[in-house]
């Protein structure tokens, strides 16, 4: 397993941006395959991003198709979120995940179940 450490969460009003990071240690970053995830107050986890191990295959959530970016930066052992037009739906806890099984090498993977490594998250509030 890689430990998972994310950043860049916060307050801001609808409309803006945010970028989170997650920072993954260890040498072998490129062999994961990566993704995002969020819990609100009240509600289950649900997926919002992913990204392949060779980087060559997205998937977005619906909800957020569109105004959600994700990328990896190997030489930095770091995946990122850019999250634009924000809304307050959007407020949650935003936790990242990976995951070195052969599923990730090149699909992206959009099932929690996939994933075998978790990051601790980051909240992210969004004003009305």
């Amino acid at each position: 397993q890689v430990h998972l450490v994310e950043s860049g969460g916060g307050l801001v009003q609808a409309g803006g941006s945010l970028r989170l990071s997650c920072a993954a240690s260890g040498r072998t970053f490129s062999t994961y395959a990566m993704g995002w995830f969020r819990q609100a107050p009240g509600k289950e986890r649900e997926f919002v991003a992913a990204l392949s191990r060779s980087g060559g295959s997205t998937a977005y959530a619906d909800s957020v198709k569109g105004r959600f970016t994700i990328s990896r930066d190997n030489a930095k052992n770091t995946v990122y979120l850019q999250m634009n037009s924000l809304k307050p739906e959007d407020t949650a806890v935003y936790v990242c995940a990976a995951d070195r099984g052969s599923t990730g090498w090149v699909t992206a993977v959009t099932w929690s179940s996939g994933y075998e490594s978790w990051g601790q998250g980051t909240q992210v509030t969004v004003s009305s």
